[in-house]
């Protein structure tokens, strides 16, 4: 969060990447010179990464995209058709319920006659 403490009161997710962030700049830099700060620079970006979650996000997005990529050149065998993963073979199967039910009764006609 942006004042520094966590959703549980303590310390914010990203507060250990703050401190050692803040520390490269203290031992790398000083008022006269500040050419020390780009051995940071790795420090800043996990800091961002933190925050941000960018990295996290893109190998995210290119694992789906190699995922659909991979499921397009490889079809799956018996694969469920679109049908049967929408009802879950409980729509349409109106001789399925009534060979358990055991009676010969509609189940759309309401007064079981």
């Amino acid at each position: 969060m942006a004042s520094g403490y966590g959703l549980a009161g303590g310390p914010s997710r990203c507060f250990p990447f703050w401190q050692e962030l803040l520390a490269c700049y203290v031992v790398n830099t000083n008022t006269d010179d500040v050419t020390g700060a780009k051995k940071c620079v790795p420090a800043l970006e996990d800091y961002y990464e933190c925050l941000h979650h960018r990295k996290e996000r893109a190998r995210a997005i290119e694992l789906q995209r190699a995922y659909r990529r991979a499921e397009v050149a490889h079809p799956r065998e018996n694969a469920p058709r679109p049908g049967a993963i929408r009802n879950l073979g409980l729509l349409d199967r109106e001789e399925d319920t009534k060979d358990v039910l055991g009676t010969n009764r509609s189940i759309t006609d309401g007064n079981g006659k």
